[in-house]
């Protein structure tokens, strides 16, 4: 009897446990349903939210009560033309094994210098005419901001008793203070406007076309121990008349205003001296190892679609600017331009730069110019910061006062998608 009752308990203890296990299982399966459920649901939160977001631009679409925000020169206005015919073409594909070493040229003054991508900036400023390539070493850089730091580098007196001083002629870039001083260096230091700089020692930045108001620049300060340097983003044929191949002694461009590719973060420059492009290279290679390899081929890849448009319709004789970026982004430019002094005439409390026209070596013809900003001014006496008054009617731009001008002007990109920059005529026109 013992044994039997041993056993019973047994068996019933058996029938709890497994009982005990299931409920134990279900609680578990409920947890987990639960909480992959709600995964789900942050899951579908997050597609329908990247949904939202225009994948080339990290922007929402806009619509008609959207704010407007044209303070910087993200130039999405370029997609239009790469989802045309030739996007395909500058199309690239990166085998896993492919870009794996630090090096691109161990026989190159820029070690990391893509080969690819120095032969198809060469085959564009050729094409172009904008720039003489001839007897200049070629730089490659994260963006022509982390060049300009390199020639502030190699350009400064390592010896000095003082940092030299850093000036550029007002309006002047907004960034050109801040990249200067970021690492408050005892090589340089930003002094401000050039037109006001008395001294022999000195490095002036030429901005040229200007970043913000499209003029054409010069070096206004002389001197045998004073440096220059060259920044000409904005010399392309879509912005300016080409009238003359440049060729100062370190000149900067970047793939994001050629072409419009900013995410690619990609820029160059053309460097006559051999010593100053040999501290320049040092300079991206103690900040960062050299440059990214897979940016440097799509740069190259995008570049050469570029040339290859233009240099086929020449081959063929083919009509039409589907092909062809510069004559496409310049038609672009100045539908624009037009559409924003006509909504400044009908606002009647802004002006403009007047208009500057020229003839272009690279079209051929007389063309005005465009720039990729508008520098902006308001006329009425009681808007004393015009950034703020335009923030007010939901416009976003930057003010002057970060250019070394006053408040009543601001700097407004040109070159957004065609959504946003329609909304702001018109609501610029608007204004009164």
């Amino acid at each position: 009897m013992a044994r039997d009752n041993g056993d019973g308990l047994a068996a019933i203890a058996g029938r709890i446990g497994v009982l005990g296990s299931v409920a134990l299982n279900i609680v578990a399966l409920a947890i987990y349903l639960r909480g992959r459920a709600a995964a789900e649901k942050q899951a579908s939160k997050k597609v329908k939210k990247a949904a939202a977001v225009a994948p080339s631009s990290g922007k929402p679409p806009v619509a008609c009560d959207s704010v407007i925000n044209l303070d910087h020169g993200d130039p999405t206005m370029f997609e239009t033309f790469w989802r045309g015919p030739i996007g395909e073409s500058a199309t690239l594909v990166i085998p896993g094994y492919q870009t794996m070493s630090y090096f691109s040229d161990v026989g190159n003054l820029c070690w990391f210098l893509e080969p690819g991508f120095e032969r198809e900036v060469r085959r564009l400023h050729r094409l172009v005419g904008n720039a003489a390539i001839e007897g200049y070493h070629v730089l490659v850089g994260t963006g022509s901001s982390q060049l300009f730091q390199a020639a502030l580098y190699a350009l400064a007196p390592p010896t000095a008793d003082a940092p030299v001083s850093v000036v550029s002629t007002t309006p002047f870039y907004s960034m050109y203070p801040p990249l200067t001083d970021f690492l408050n260096s005892r090589l340089y230091r930003w002094a401000g406007d050039a037109n006001a700089f008395d001294g022999d020692d000195y490095i002036e930045v030429i901005c040229s076309p200007s970043n913000p108001d499209g003029s054409i620049r010069e070096a206004v300060l002389k001197s045998k121990s004073g440096k220059d340097i060259h920044d000409l983003a904005y010399y392309w044929p879509q912005y300016t008349p080409i009238t003359r191949m440049l060729a100062h002694d370190i000149m900067l461009f970047t793939v994001s205003k050629c072409t419009g590719h900013a995410g690619t973060r990609i820029g160059w420059a053309l460097v006559k001296d051999k010593e100053v492009a040999q501290k320049m290279s040092k300079f991206m290679e103690q900040s960062t190892i050299g440059v990214s390899k897979d940016a440097q081929l799509r740069a190259a890849k995008v570049l050469g679609a570029v040339t290859d448009g233009y240099e086929h319709q020449l081959a063929t004789a083919a009509g039409g600017d589907a092909n062809l970026l510069f004559h496409y982004a310049r038609q672009k430019m100045a539908q624009r331009w037009r559409a924003l002094r006509a909504a400044v005439a009908a606002s009647g409390i802004f002006s403009l730069p007047d208009e500057v026209a020229g003839f272009c070596a690279f079209t051929k013809d007389t063309v005005t110019s465009n720039p990729a900003f508008a520098w902006l001014r308001c006329q009425k006496q009681e808007v004393e910061d015009l950034e703020s008054f335009l923030r007010a009617n939901k416009i976003i731009t930057r003010s002057g006062t970060k250019f070394g001008a006053d408040q009543k002007v601001v700097r407004i990109s040109m070159v957004d998608t065609d959504e946003a920059f329609g909304i702001f005529v018109n609501r610029l026109a608007a204004i009164k």
